[in-house]
């Protein structure tokens, strides 16, 4: 029995690479993503997100009602009478109540003046604790064309100030027609 040491009779280093464990790795993730990326393009395409029909809120007057837009092209805001429309890249604009515009600090300090008057109203936490359906909602009108980071501030904002729901307003689409 004959052993190969790798070299001639010298005592140099052998300066070939061994490829068998990579190939052998390589051949499995192949095998892997041939087996894997047909099964998850077929539940992809299968989705099927469902249709609810929505029933319309129970409009309280203690409800916080806010709208969310951008400036438009121009720099102008929703409420002036030469608005084009919301524009992705301009400034976000919040209305308190749909009707004053406020920004992030104004926003923040009359959502948590209004919501710990009607819990001063209502008898106190514990009173709210004991009966949620006296609990204020906050409802966010956002514009179609608003970015995310303008609706996603006014969440952030009205959390922080205490109210435990927020939700949207939307119009309502026959999704058969």
């Amino acid at each position: 029995m004959a052993i190969s040491t790798g070299g001639g009779g010298d005592d140099t280093p052998m300066s070939e690479i061994n490829t068998t464990p990579l190939v052998d790795v390589m051949l499995v993730l192949l095998i892997i993503f041939l087996i894997a990326v047909p099964v998850a393009i077929q539940t992809i395409q299968k989705l099927k997100i469902p249709v609810m029909v929505s029933a319309e809120s129970k409009d309280k007057v203690e409800n916080l009602l806010l709208t969310v837009s951008t400036t438009d092209s121009a720099g102008r805001s929703a409420g002036d009478p030469s608005f084009e429309g919301a524009n992705l890249g301009g400034e976000c604009r919040i209305y308190f109540n749909n009707i004053t515009p406020v920004d992030s600090v104004e926003l923040r300090d009359q959502a948590f003046k209004r919501l710990d008057a009607i819990v001063k109203r209502a008898g106190g936490p514990d009173a709210l604790r004991d009966n949620p359906e006296l609990v204020p909602q906050v409802h966010i009108r956002g514009d179609v064309n608003a970015p995310w980071r303008c609706v996603a501030g006014a969440i952030y904002n009205v959390q922080i100030s205490g109210y435990p729901t927020v939700g949207f307003i939307s119009t309502p689409v026959d999704p058969n027609a």
